[in-house]
């Protein structure tokens, strides 16, 4: 931080505008003198490298700006908008109202805040535990558990493939008795729950559900959201097991079981945040998200449910990035191409179905090790477009995040930031106060216009299945981010801290480092299960379910039953591969 108050910044400019002037005219001779602003910029860069105290860049680039402007996703952008720029565009109807550009609820944050969701996971379930503990005691008013590479992937922690692995990224969850733990002492009919995790997301959910009953909690209590968005790991995060067919039998099991018995719960989170984090642009992540809702939905309908009944549980989660502008316009243009498609493309009559609800989360992708302090600034800008942009829950990253899982002090200033927003900045007073901007209006439009060009394109393919298995949005999210980090390694875009404003020492961090004991403890734990459960009952389950794999019923009371007898969560998910094998991507170049 420069130690430099108002009133010497006055005497600063006033003493050294001449000086100023003449530097700039040393060493880059004709040019214009700049503006007081600049040269005051120019003497703090300049005075600090010379004495030493701190160096923050000399790059040419840092004031003088393109000639040309585009948003992330290359839109291009006028040099100011005006009532003209929207001569075609329909005035977007208030907030509560078909096609909900401007928010799905009438009075929006003026009648309930958005959740405040931390994304939290490590090591063991019963440290674990106490971290929820301590987030629901800051205030905290939802859970949001991450998993292990280990149970992502359907292994436990024994397994010779989870070697290394254990409790790192989140935590480890190999049974339903490190469910219980992780839950323990936590109400469930009283906490809202979301769960990221994707391809065993029916077994670990399977274990939420017989927390709950043995938490005498009823299913129609239960809030929250379990992620099951299969399609995005083949696009992007790549953390499959199944083929993608098994894998969208399963992902229906979960819709259709949750349809009729948990009316509150979201069996699925679509989900943009991971195609976004790949390197996708905006446009991509709101194109290829939406699409992946359609599939879903046109399994779900195969199946024999009808789209009333399942399609206002259907929930989104997008990304919120550092173009702030063009972030609240993707949220207002998915609210608008979502709502058209399930009312005209698929007849959906309940208002609730056309409703586009969706969690956001900072980009994770955006934080940097350089300067980790300015992560702190990019996260309250992402949090505030997202906010802006009229999301109904929302994860504020921690500035740790891209050396380690964060640390308690740093997930505390991330919810503070979420209750600044929230309480202290105005920004709840008055629904989508963008609305009307001649810019953010045709900027909507133009994602909307890009997005849709996508959705054709696939829909041309086949589907989203067809497009995956031709290669399709990966290789476009792949040359979308060979686009973006060539402009940062060039320079032509600007990351504070990384290639201009650096620092010769970034400022030292608290770190959190998770115990290597993890391993150890969840492999006793497991031992001492196999020994103590009952053999023959779980012997029976593993068999029904296998049984059951083979045929086309679903699958969600045979998991259920084996979740029961404590069978694990890699004895499971080993019963389904043993019926419909793994799957291995293939590369298009």
């Amino acid at each position: 931080m420069f130690p430099v108050t108002g009133a010497v910044v006055e005497r600063r400019i006033e003493n050294q505008r001449e000086q100023l002037y003449q530097r700039v005219e040393r060493t880059d001779p004709g040019r214009d003198p700049p503006p007081i602003r600049c040269c005051f910029a120019l003497f703090i860069r300049r005075q600090y490298n010379e004495d030493g105290e701190i160096h923050v860049g000399d790059t040419p680039t840092t004031n003088v700006r393109s000639s040309e402007w585009k948003t992330l996703s290359g839109i291009n952008l006028q040099p100011f908008y005006s009532a003209e720029d929207l001569p075609s565009l329909p005035w977007p109807p208030p907030p509560g109202e078909f096609p909900y550009t401007r928010g799905i609820h009438t009075s929006m944050y003026r009648q309930r805040l958005w959740t405040m969701r931390q994304f939290s996971g490590f090591g063991t379930p019963e440290e674990t535990n106490e971290r929820y503990r301590y987030l629901l005691s800051h205030g905290q008013n939802g859970l949001s558990v991450a998993f292990d590479l280990p149970t992502l992937m359907g292994y436990d922690a024994d397994a010779p493939e989870a070697l290394g692995e254990v409790g790192k990224c989140g935590v480890s969850i190999c049974s339903l008795e490190d469910m219980e733990l992780l839950f323990r002492g936590i109400p469930l009919d009283q906490v809202s729950v979301s769960m990221t995790i994707n391809s065993p997301a029916a077994v670990i959910w399977a274990m939420y559900l017989a927390v709950a009953e043995n938490q005498n909690a009823s299913y129609s209590s239960l809030r929250g959201t379990i992620q099951n968005d299969i399609l995005k790991e083949y696009i992007a995060q790549k953390e499959y097991i199944f083929p993608p067919r098994p894998s969208m039998r399963l992902v229906t099991d979960v819709i259709e079981y949750a349809t009729q018995h948990t009316p509150l719960y979201n069996p699925i989170s679509i989900s943009g945040y991971h195609i976004r984090e790949a390197g996708s642009n905006a446009v991509q992540e709101l194109a290829f998200t939406i699409r992946d809702g359609s599939e879903y939905v046109d399994w779900a309908l195969s199946r024999g449910l009808r789209i009333d009944d399942f399609a206002p549980r259907l929930s989104f989660f997008f990304n919120a990035h550092n173009d702030f502008f063009e972030e609240i316009a993707k949220f207002r243009a998915a609210r608008n191409i979502w709502a058209e498609a399930m009312r005209d493309r698929y007849g959906a009559k309940d208002e609730r179905s056309w409703k586009l609800r969706f969690h956001a989360q900072t980009a994770g992708c955006s934080l940097t090790w350089q300067q980790p302090m300015n992560n702190v600034v990019r996260t309250a800008i992402q949090a505030l477009a997202a906010v802006m942009g009229g999301t109904q829950s929302l994860h504020t990253n921690s500035l740790d995040e891209a050396y380690a899982l964060p640390s308690e002090r740093a997930v505390t200033l991330a919810l503070r930031t979420q209750q600044i927003l929230a309480h202290e900045a105005g920004i709840t007073d008055v629904p989508d106060p963008f609305g009307g901007s001649y810019f953010v209006e045709n900027l909507t439009a133009a994602m909307e216009a890009s997005a849709r060009t996508y959705i054709e394109q696939i829909d041309a393919t086949g589907g989203m299945l067809a497009a995956i298995e031709r290669g399709f949005p990966q290789s476009e999210i792949a040359n979308a981010s060979y686009r973006y980090q060539t402009e940062v390694d060039s320079g032509e875009r600007v990351v504070v801290g990384v290639n201009a404003f650096t620092q010769q020492e970034d400022e030292a961090i608290e770190t959190f480092a998770t115990e290597e004991s993890a391993q150890d403890h969840q492999a006793e734990k497991l031992s001492r299960l196999r020994r103590k459960r009952d053999a023959t009952r779980t012997a029976q389950a593993l068999d029904t379910l296998k049984r059951t794999a083979e045929g086309d019923g679903s699958l969600m009371p045979a998991i259920l039953q084996a979740v029961r007898s404590y069978a694990t969560v890699g004895e499971i998910t080993g019963a389904l591969k043993g019926v419909f094998g793994t799957y291995s991507e293939t590369s298009v170049l």
